[in-house]
C-alpha cells in the first residue's frame, strides 16, 4: 500500500477507547466492538483485521477499507551491556524520536518521546539543541509502545511507561493522555 493510501486511512491508534467507542458507534456498529479491537491490537499484538475472528467479515472489510493499524519503524538500535536499548524510531516526514528499553528483573519500562525535538531549551539537555520541530500524535506515541513490544516479543514485554523521551509532554497534553 502506498504511503498516500495509508495516510488517507484512520489510524486506528489515535483513538482512546473512548473515541474507538464513538467511532463504532458512527459507522452503525455497537460501541463493545471498540473493546474487542483494543484488545486484539494491544493484547494480542495483531494488526491485521482479517485475523480478528470475533468481528463480523463485513467489519473487518470494512476495517480494511478505511483503517488502518500503523506503528512507526525502529531504525536504529543501540544494546548496552544490561541490555538497555535505545531506539530511533521514524516518524514520517524525515522526523526521528528516541525510545529508549530499560530492562529490570521482574519489569520492563519504555521510555516514549511525546514531540519531535523541544521547545523549552534547557540548557543541559541535548534534545534542546534540536529545537521544537511538531507533537507526536497519539497514534506516533501509541506507536512507539507497540513497536517495541514487536522488537522485544513476549521475553522482554514492557510493563511500565514513562514520558522521558524526547519533548516536554505537558506542551502535548491531549495526545499524551490521549
Amino acid at each position: 500500500m502506498s504511503e498516500s493510501a495509508k495516510q488517507e486511512k484512520i489510524n486506528l491508534l489515535n483513538f482512546d477507547r473512548k473515541g474507538m467507542q464513538a467511532f463504532f458507534v458512527e459507522i452503525g456498529e455497537k460501541p463493545f466492538r471498540a473493546t474487542q479491537l483494543i484488545k486484539w491490537i494491544y493484547q494480542e499484538s495483531e494488526y491485521d483485521f482479517d485475523q480478528m475472528t470475533n468481528l463480523s467479515k463485513s467489519l473487518r472489510t470494512y476495517l480494511k477499507e478505511h483503517c488502518c493499524i500503523i506503528a512507526p519503524d525502529i531504525i536504529f538500535e543501540q544494546v548496552a551491556s544490561d541490555g538497555t536499548r535505545k531506539w530511533i524510531v521514524e516518524m514520517g516526514g524525515g522526523n526521528k524520536v528516541e525510545a529508549v528499553y530499560i530492562p529490570e528483573e521482574n519489569r520492563a519500562t519504555l521510555c516514549v518521546s511525546s514531540q519531535v525535538g523541544c521547545a523549552l531549551a534547557c540548557t543541559f539537555c541535548s534534545t534542546a539543541q534540536q529545537g521544537f520541530n511538531r507533537n507526536l500524535s497519539t497514534a506516533e506515541i501509541i506507536g512507539q509502545l507497540i513497536a517495541a513490544n514487536d522488537r522485544m516479543g513476549e521475553q522482554g514485554r514492557i510493563t511500565n511507561v514513562v514520558m522521558m523521551g524526547m519533548g516536554e509532554p505537558l506542551l502535548n497534553f491531549d495526545s499524551v493522555v490521549s
